[in-house]
């Protein structure tokens, strides 16, 4: 009788590796991995499929997903400027929905009962893994080896892994750091910075360089956008996840990029994470600057409002919900006319935007300028101040300090 079969979420590393092998012997589950490129820093992919066929798996899938990354993924966080609680460019949240995606498609095409993580219990992506494949497929069945297993810490995985004949990548217990990463950025965590206090050391650091070693002179570039999609830098047309390997590059050699927060986990404690999101912070600061002059102010405050939930649903796991749709095709419409150039200004850990133009900008030049040839009607100011403040002058005649109201 043949065996039940899993599919993996495999990086490779020690902690997927004994997955593959608990799987096998405890569950008695034949495996197929999923090793997915987004653009993480790490290479060797053919080392680690066949790492994972010397494990035994039936297969293990290699794909290269940076372009649907970037065209499916990243197209809707720029449109949305998504900045989780107004501190950082969203990270694994948007990398994980695409992976859980794969393992879902690879569980069909083996007929597999079920899909497995190597998440732990204490962060997001066990949710955000689960969520997804649930929302795509509610009758696969979710493992989570890490939530089970008695293995409570790395040295306890390095023994296991040795005990049942896993290569240990050298240096496994070297590493303080806790790292993920794509072509959005990557995340800093665990070791010297579990304390709050502790200033980042820098060997954390690996996509920007230190602002104080910066260049002397200012950095300018320019980012085009079709319709909210960045399409060009510097006048060279680039596909979305070339774009972003340019500007973090450009931004990074600049020393912009860094950051150092205290964020709310969905499971509900707060944790110490360093990011480094050059390129998605480029691109985010020159969106929102091209939107300001692109998009219609009512609707751009109300998209602002918006841009928060549609953070915070895909930080708590929520890309394929109705909520995130719905969000999805405000956005969408909102980005219709947000079609121009910006200019950014980069030095020594900063960037500034310092021109933006645009063939459907909404800046009147004759409204806004202050010489004599302006087109505004400062007469009819009057009339609208009147109209205006009408309900509060009601309210300081009846109620305001100055009222027999308020006297008696």
């Amino acid at each position: 009788m043949s065996k039940e079969k899993v599919v993996l979420a495999y990086s490779g590393g020690l902690d997927t590796s004994v997955c593959v092998k608990w799987l096998q012997d405890e569950k008695n589950l034949d495996v197929v991995c999923v090793c997915g490129n987004v653009g993480q820093e790490e290479t060797g992919l053919d080392a680690k499929k066949q790492k994972a066929l010397d494990l035994g798996v039936l297969d293990c899938q290699v794909l290269d997903l940076r372009d649907e990354f970037s065209d499916e993924f990243l197209t809707k966080a720029i449109a949305a400027n998504s900045m989780y609680e107004n501190k950082y460019p969203l990270l694994s949240a948007l990398s994980r929905p695409l992976l859980a995606k794969k393992l879902v498609e690879v569980a069909h095409e083996f007929g597999a009962t079920y899909v497995a993580h190597g998440c732990t219990g204490k962060g997001n992506d066990q949710v955000r893994f689960e969520a997804a494949v649930k929302a795509l497929d509610p009758e696969l069945k979710v493992i989570a080896p890490v939530r089970e297993w008695d293995l409570k810490c790395r040295p306890d995985e390095v023994a296991y892994a040795h005990a049942h004949n896993v290569p240990v990548p050298e240096g496994a217990n070297d590493n303080p750091y806790s790292i993920d990463d794509n072509l959005w950025g990557r995340a800093i965590e665990c070791g010297h910075l579990e304390d709050p206090w502790n200033e980042p050391l820098d060997d954390a650091w690996v996509m920007t360089k230190n602002p104080e070693d910066a260049p002397n002179t200012p950095t300018y570039t320019e980012i085009e956008f079709e319709a909210g999609k960045p399409v060009a830098v510097d006048g060279k047309k680039m596909k979305l996840s070339e774009i972003v390997i340019a500007l973090n590059k450009i931004s990074g050699d600049n020393g912009f990029g860094r950051l150092d927060l205290v964020e709310d986990r969905l499971v509900g404690l707060k944790s110490r994470e360093c990011y480094e999101v050059p390129g998605a912070l480029t691109l985010i600061t020159a969106h929102k600057a091209l939107e300001d002059i692109c998009v219609e102010g009512d609707l751009l405050k109300t998209k602002i409002k918006l841009e928060q939930d549609w953070a915070t649903a895909v930080y708590n796991g929520q890309w394929y919900s109705p909520l995130k749709n719905a969000l999805d095709a405000f956005m969408a419409d909102t980005q219709k006319f947000v079609t121009g150039t910006v200019r950014l200004k980069f030095f020594k850990g900063n960037c500034h935007v310092v021109g933006r133009k645009s063939p459907f900008s909404l800046y009147d030049y004759g409204l806004a300028t202050y010489d004599r040839d302006t087109t505004f009607d400062e007469k009819a100011s009057a009339g609208f101040i009147e109209i205006d403040t009408l309900s509060l002058k009601t309210w300081a005649k009846v109620q305001g300090p100055s009222s027999a109201a308020a006297q008696a």
